[in-house]
């Protein structure tokens, strides 16, 4: 497998992350990298790389939005992951979140946990979650499409 890396946004990423294309069966359960670029605060965007290009995206909160997830004042959490749809059955998605916890140590030493929440339906991504060590708080929050459950890697 090709070495994939795990990268802050720059401008350089911009062209192929708007090319990015999810199947709507995918793309009901997080959002593409082109609705997620916008800087915002409290919020940093990484790119999964493989390569020096794009295969992937998600998003790191440390906004008000992590008291929904839990009640440790040094977690953070995760949102929009995708994987670029000609990138998919690569590997990339389980790689990139086996480098998070190693990433988060590096980039943000006050962070001891990442918290996500996945969708009921969604069990790709379940499965994905589980295999790299997240654990189902048993809490769920309500999400655009229904009921979403909240996981947790401790770092």
């Amino acid at each position: 497998m090709n070495e994939v890396k795990l990268l802050f946004f720059s401008k350089k990423h911009t062209e192929k992350l708007l090319a990015f294309v999810l199947p709507p069966e995918q793309e009901q359960f997080t959002a593409l990298p082109n609705q997620k670029l916008e800087q915002i605060e409290g919020q940093f965007r990484v790119v999964i790389v493989s390569e020096d290009r794009p295969v992937g995206f998600f998003l790191l909160n440390s906004t008000e939005r992590v008291k929904e997830f839990t009640d440790h004042a040094d977690a953070m959490i995760l949102t929009s992951l995708s994987i670029n749809y000609v990138e998919q059955g690569k590997g990339f998605a389980k790689e990139a979140m086996g480098l998070l916890p190693v990433f988060l140590r590096r980039e943000f030493p006050e962070c001891k946990e990442i918290c996500l929440a996945v969708n009921q339906k969604n069990l790709a991504a379940q499965q994905l979650y589980t295999k790299v060590g997240f654990v189902d708080t048993g809490k769920t929050i309500m999400g655009p499409v229904g009921e979403q459950r909240v996981l947790r890697l401790t770092l």
